[in-house]
């Protein structure tokens, strides 16, 4: 059996990379079905764009890989979070004043890993064992 990989990369996400690496370290290294019923049930806002990139690193594995791949043992192989693109922004302040900051944003790598279904190979069956051919004796 081979193991066959597909990754998936969702950018711009609006969470903090810090907070969203928190729901990130719930799942990793799990079952992609046991991942998904762990972040439905997690109170974090991150915890949506989070299995919204898991769904579609699976997603992935199984209709691009042109292979027949077993839906249970796709596993989280790998999943980081990193910061993504900051928007600057201001905010008024008090006697006219303009106070800047920044919109974070993160990026989500997600890489799954699943098993190939082994084909079973109906087994022909077992022809006849032939005759050995009577051996004329010469005289």
């Amino acid at each position: 059996m081979a193991t066959i990989f597909a990754h998936a990369y969702e950018k711009g996400i609006d969470s903090q990379p810090r907070k969203t690496n928190i729901v990130a370290a719930l799942v990793r290294d799990r079952y992609v079905s046991d991942a998904v019923v762990i972040l439905e049930n997690t109170p974090r806002r991150a915890a949506k764009a989070v299995r919204k990139a898991i769904e579609s690193a699976n997603a992935n594995l199984l209709n691009n890989s042109g292979k027949s791949i077993d839906p249970k043992t796709i596993r989280i192989s790998r999943i980081f979070v990193t910061s993504g693109t900051r928007m600057r922004r201001y905010v008024p302040a008090s006697r006219g004043r303009a106070l800047p900051f920044e919109k974070i944003s993160s990026n989500i790598f997600v890489e799954v890993a699943g098993e190939e279904k082994v084909k079973k190979v109906a087994e022909k069956p077992a022809e006849k064992a032939e005759k050995p051919a009577a051996k004329k004796e010469k005289k």
